[in-house]
């Protein structure tokens, strides 16, 4: 004990005399304190970040001299040696441009947007709390090129350069490195249970494709969102909002939005941090009562009437086939009376989120160790093949990551539960067919058809006279047989009886990155890597995994070497090139080469040049899905799926008068191996004529792969920055869904006589199956952004896209390409985060050009419309706070994105947030 003592306090002498306090401030060049800043001794990771009013205090384990760097988003950079303890240091940051903000996406390692080899956009923390939009997610309606679909007010779709629907599968979202995309439904849900807005770093989106680096998924786009880190960003904040949504379908009806982050260094080894989310409102109704079939008309003067927004009436049949081609019964089709959307939903949108994480750093350096947990469940409704009413949704997240700034080793798991989720059209199909079946229903409509055109009755009064015959005794919206009908419905996870989703989803994915820059100088080379498998357990309400889970997985490698070349004082070369290598045991493995240059000219202007090709591996549901729309069954193309989904069909009325027994067994291969065309079929049948079918059996899917060139400009001209890109991308293998008949009995090749008597006796079923176009597809499009300081302090900033679709559509009449995005955007935005001390505006205009919508739920024009939002804010120091008010949609003119989804309103609403550095 004598020895060690004194030995001990030695050593704590020692410490005490190594440690250097040091404070000051970080202010711009207008003397306003810059809350948020981050402060860190050069070439550590100790640091810290200025609070509310700009101020910092930072310990140091060394005696000076050392090098304290000081910086912000949008700001330059400033670092000030420490020559002593106890010293104040007082920053400066002169205001910089958005070409001088650091992006990792690009080629996984920092540098500035302005040397960046491909296109990227990026919102920082002062874009997004300056935002006119109601959230940060919603901020990215504003960036250029990108599209943003409103499925409804919880779950929006992004998307970039075409191609897009709500089951965006060409876009990979990714938090914190996590893929955000649910294992059930294999893409992403927007935010619902996404990052709280005060645990937003920055957000980074790239355009096109990105297999070179990212892999299979990322074939259309990427974005990237990071939260703060507890190390660089401790403290409480919190957010509060409160306000309405007005819409004319639905009124006007409350929104509230809140959360709060909570983070703790507690030495520099170990921090920690939690954050919370929480939004409850009321989503746009639908409520079209278009007729989704382009016929027109309504209820009232269309036997075969089917409300776009109105369910249960896609039951549909040919009286005079159903009735055993009776002459006197007329050859035209008739459906049932469904119900309104809103008789089938409370448009509850709700989101409740939750996330909280550990971080330790052994050695006190860069080197960090984390766990990070997520849960989220919410309620919103999506658009697919139906409508659907996504209801107490569950997604879980859980990560385990170890890195430095040289490299990463991830792993994480990603879960989900579709809770009380059901398919409305679905729905509405059941409550009709617990009241009065199909057959009993048709049987009344065409007896009572009968017997009045025997009385006299003309056409359009025999057919309401059926109408009210088999209507009589219907179960009426509101009404306590109804609502038992809708219970049992949403309760019944069977397709042929019920419309409950059931799903306990999950996929494994690891990935790691070591970067050899710190090791030579020759050239930064990457290498990196990926493996994941899915699990998919949907209890056959989904997939076809009635007997068990289906698993399979799929893995990735990849290298990318950049070389920075000085030609001499005023052209710097920049080089990248990259390839991957991906294999799913489903699929050949393929290759993803990216080569890129950049070239600098008088540090002011750079030119850029990449040729990349993408790939993507056909989806969960391409492969393994097997589910009864109601209209047609999906059946995925997996060659051990074919056979999963079977189902059996009563034939007894006409088959047996052919010979066949009184019920067949269907499975989905005869979508691909015994089927017509569906128009072809269709179009037969009405006509009687045989020759005009046209076998389908189309093959099974395969990946699908795009060659993508672009060009681009980013540049300074004083108070002027530009950035301009133009892509072409060429597709090939396009995955698409058809649309097939297949007969129950007769063969379409060797039998066609028998088949074709299928056809007529409406004997069949249509199928969604998934294959490869033989067609061309190309696209091509550009982006110009032009930002500017205008009367002094005014930010000024637009962009203009267009996106064109090359494709012979004559060629292919029936082809379905989903290209779904204008040919001309437009967006701007004017505002001044100091207008006066302490108070800021914004405005942000949008503009989109009528495109036509294609969907597997309906197709239509969505015609142009043009969006205001703005806000006003108050920050008030004393109380660390930011007081805003801000509007969406201001002039409250109606719109929405897509076919088939409700009309977006307007949002008015008062925000108070505190603390969020």
């Amino acid at each position: 004990m004598k020895t060690i003592l004194p030995l001990l306090l030695l050593l704590f002498c020692g410490i005490s005399y190594s440690q250097t306090t040091i404070s000051g401030s970080v202010t711009d060049d207008n003397n306003q304190p810059i809350p948020g800043a981050n402060v860190i001794v050069v070439g550590t990771s100790t640091g810290t970040v200025t609070d509310f009013d700009g101020n910092f205090t930072l310990t140091f384990n060394q005696k000076p001299p050392f090098n304290v760097q000081a910086s912000s988003v949008g700001f330059e950079t400033v670092t000030i040696q420490v020559t002593s303890n106890n010293q104040k240091l007082s920053f400066i940051l002169k205001e910089g441009t958005s070409l001088d903000e650091v992006v990792i996406s690009a080629s996984r390692t920092p540098e500035r947007i302005f040397e960046s080899p491909v296109t990227v956009e990026r919102l920082g923390l002062k874009e997004i709390k300056n935002t006119a939009s109601a959230d940060f997610y919603d901020s990215l309606e504003n960036l250029k090129g990108v599209d943003v679909n409103t499925n409804s007010l919880t779950f929006k779709s992004v998307n970039t350069r075409g191609f897009a629907t709500f089951a965006n599968n060409r876009f990979m979202q990714l938090v914190d490195g996590m893929d955000n995309s649910t294992p059930a439904l294999n893409f992403p849900i927007g935010n619902l249970v996404g990052m709280v807005e005060t645990d937003v770093q920055s957000i980074e989106l790239l355009p096109g494709a990105s297999s070179a680096l990212y892999g299979a998924n990322a074939f259309n786009g990427i974005l990237f969102m990071q939260s703060k880190n507890p190390f660089d960003h401790a403290g409480i904040s919190a957010y509060y909002k409160q306000g309405i949504t007005s819409q004319k379908a639905a009124g006007d009806n409350p929104y509230t939005d809140l959360g709060f982050r909570a983070a703790y260094k507690f030495s520099n080894k170990f921090a920690g941090k939690i954050n919370f989310g929480y939004l409850k409102g009321t989503d746009w109704a639908a409520n079209s009562k278009e007729d989704k079939n382009m016929v027109g008309g309504t209820r009232a003067n269309n036997v075969n009437y089917n409300g776009l927004n109105v369910y249960g009436d896609v039951v549909s049949t040919n009286i005079r086939a159903a009735a055993g081609g009776l002459g006197i019964v007329p050859n035209v089709s008739v459906s049932r009376t469904g119900y309104d959307e809103s008789d089938l939903t409370d448009y509850n949108a709700e989101s409740v989120k939750a996330d909280w994480g550990l971080y330790y750093r052994p050695f006190e350096n860069d080197f960090e160790i984390s766990y990070v947990g997520k849960v989220g469940t919410g309620s919103t409704i999506y658009q697919g093949t139906n409508r659907y009413y996504i209801n107490g949704f569950f997604q879980e997240q859980h990560k385990f990551e170890i890195k430095n700034n040289n490299f990463f080793l991830r792993g994480y798991v990603v879960g989900d539960s579709a809770g009380d989720s059901y398919d409305m059209v679905a729905t509405a199909i059941q409550i009709n067919r617990t009241w009065k079946s199909d057959a009993q229903w048709f049987g009344d409509y065409i007896n009572t058809y009968v017997g009045a055109t025997f009385s006299g009755a003309t056409d359009a009064e025999a057919h309401a006279a059926a109408r009210a015959v088999a209507e009589n005794g219907r179960f009426e919206p509101g009404s306590p047989e109804f609502k038992a009908a809708f219970n049992k419905s949403i309760n019944d996870p069977d397709i042929l009886t019920g419309s409950k989703f059931q799903d306990a989803s999950k996929y494994y994915h690891a990935d790691g990155n070591y970067n050899f820059s710190h090791l030579t100088d020759v050239a930064d080379i990457q290498i990196g890597g990926s493996y994941r498998k899915y699990s998919l357990n949907s209890s056959g309400t989904i997939y076809t995994d009635k007997n068990g889970p289906i698993d399979y997985s799929e893995f990735g490698v990849y290298t990318q070497i950049q070389k920075n070349l000085e030609l001499n004082e005023a052209l710097d070369l920049k080089l990248t090139g990259s390839i991957r290598y991906d294999k799913s045991e489903f699929f050949d493995g393929f290759l993803s080469p990216r080569i890129s240059a950049g070239l600098t000219v008088n540090q002011n202007h750079n030119i850029r040049a990449s040729v990349q090709t993408g790939f993507r591996n056909p989806t969960t549901q391409d492969l393994f899905i097997g589910l009864d729309t109601g209209v047609y069954v999906l059946a995925g193309s997996a060659p051990d799926n074919l056979d999963r989904y079977s189902r059996p069909y009563d034939v007894s009325a006409s088959g047996q008068l052919l010979g066949q027994p009184a019920t067949v067994t269907q499975t989905g291969r005869a979508g691909y191996e015994n089927s017509y065309t569906a128009a072809s079929a269709l179009a037969a049948a009405a006509t009687g004529n045989s020759a005009l079918l046209q076998v389908a059996n189309p093959d099974i899917v395969k990946p699908e792969q795009v060659s993508s060139a672009e060009v681009g400009y980013r540049g300074k001209f004083s108070n002027l920055i530009v950035d301009f890109s133009a892509y072409y991308n060429k597709y090939k293998d396009f995955i698409s869904q058809g649309r097939v008949i297949a007969p129950l009995y007769g063969n379409v090749i060797s039998d066609s006589a028998t088949a074709f008597e299928a056809i007529k006796n409406n004997d069949y079923q249509v199928y969604g199956t998934y294959t490869n176009a033989e067609a061309d597809v190309n696209s091509y499009g550009a982006s110009i952004g032009l930002s500017t300081k205008v009367f002094g302090n005014f930010d000024l900033s637009g962009s203009y896209t267009y996106a064109k679709l090359d494709f012979d559509q004559a060629k292919y009449p029936s082809f379905v390409t989903n290209f779904n995005t204008p040919e001309h955007k437009f967006k701007a935005s004017f505002g001044n985060t100091e207008l006066f001390k302490n108070f800021g505006f914004n405005i942000a205009y949008r503009y989109s050009d009528n495109y036509f919508w294609e969907g597997t739920f309906g197709d239509g024009v969505v015609p142009e419309f043009h969006v205001v939002d703005a806000q006003i804010n108050l920050t008030v120091p004393s109380m660390k706070s930011i007081f805003k008010a801000g509007a969406t949609n201001l002039t409250g003119k109606e719109y929405y994105t897509a076919y088939g989804t409700g009309y977006i309103g307007s949002m008015y609403y008062v925000s108070w947030t505190i603390n969020n550095l």
